[in-house]
């Protein structure tokens, strides 16, 4: 920015050599007039006028008193002090301008700090409620993975343009050598579609259990970023980011995944029998929570109708007449199934 384009301040001119050459008569005379330097310096009348012009608005001559027509040099220290002090007073009443201005500014400090932090938690922990993008969210993660990725998926089997979504995805990362665990729950082994998803995903080296007890859902995708359920909202999810939330959503799955059942797509008696033994197991569980047919039902991924068979073989089976009898009696036996025939006995 040239010194012109400062508000109220105007650019001051250079000293031309003419006016080096009048000021050296000037002061080896200490008065002198414009007439005398056409013929002291060879300078025409008009350019004279100019020199001097330019002499006195830098202070460097001044006018006598009694006699306007004749100059006097000024020393060259005087005339800067005359010329610049304007200047000066304008830098330094704009260098306390810049000082309070900066000052202002900088009060927000405080404030912009705790809002960035607070946009640095928003990231880390975002409440999306829009399907679509939860699931271009989902994408993309699967999209970045590069070691490992794991899936909880509650609720017995799945619908198939679900699988074929999710399979497709799958199919991508496992090319990519990523590591696959997913948890199902026991109901899901009689979903035909969820079958042979599995049995398309566990032969590309995905691996795939099931357990009783309901899992939350969620997908966590190497230990950058997870999503989960809201419960409210079948459409949101929450996406995290949070290194901290990320380690124990995975120690959760872990404890999930060691009690889990390998997801065999053809169960032979034994199989078929541990699942019976868990899934009344944690109905027994649930039952002496005092919890309704419904809840029980849809924590563990099963139909009504099949919940209450269930409940209904239970009671039989420990001779209870009404539900409060069968929570009494199953709080107050002892063992890990009450409604277990012993060995030998007939059920």
């Amino acid at each position: 920015m040239a010194i012109g384009d400062i508000p109220g301040l105007t650019s001051t001119p250079e000293l031309s050599e003419t006016a080096h050459r009048v000021y050296a008569y000037a002061v080896n005379r200490m008065r002198f007039s414009p007439e005398e330097l056409e013929a002291a310096l060879g300078l025409p009348a008009e350019t004279a006028e100019q020199v001097v012009d330019e002499l006195e608005r830098l202070h460097l001559v001044g006018r006598i008193i009694n006699d306007d027509r004749q100059l006097t040099p000024v020393a060259p220290q005087s005339a800067a002090a005359r010329v610049l002090a304007p200047l000066e007073n304008l830098l330094r009443d704009l260098q306390l301008t810049i000082d309070r201005t900066r000052c202002q500014i900088l009060s927000l400090e405080p404030e912009y700090h705790a809002g960035a932090a607070h946009l640095a938690r928003i990231e880390r922990v975002e409440l999306v409620t829009d399907l679509a993008s939860v699931r271009a969210i989902i994408q993309d993660a699967a999209h970045r993975c590069l070691n490992e990725v794991l899936t909880a998926q509650p609720g017995g089997g799945r619908r198939t343009e679900v699988l074929a979504e999710a399979a497709a995805r799958d199919e991508e990362m496992l090319a990519r050598g990523v590591a696959m665990r997913t948890i199902y729950q026991h109901t899901a082994r009689y979903s035909p579609p969820t079958i042979a998803y599995v049995e398309h995903i566990t032969a590309l080296g995905g691996q795939v259990r099931t357990t009783g007890d309901r899992v939350r859902r969620m997908l966590v995708f190497d230990r950058s970023v997870a999503v989960i359920e809201v419960q409210e909202n079948p459409d949101a999810a929450l996406v995290i980011r949070e290194p901290n939330i990320i380690d124990f959503m995975r120690a959760t799955f872990e404890q999930s995944w060691l009690r889990g059942l390998p997801f065999a797509t053809s169960v032979d008696r034994a199989q078929a029998s541990a699942i019976s033994d868990d899934l009344r197991q944690a109905i027994i569980s649930l039952l002496s929570l005092g919890m309704d047919d419904k809840s029980i039902a849809r924590r563990l991924g099963m139909s009504d109708r099949t919940c209450q068979r269930h409940i209904s073989d239970i009671m039989s089976r420990i001779g209870a007449k009404s539900r409060f009898q069968a929570g009494y009696l199953i709080r107050d036996r002892q063992g890990p199934d009450p409604a277990r025939p012993p060995d030998g006995a007939a059920a």
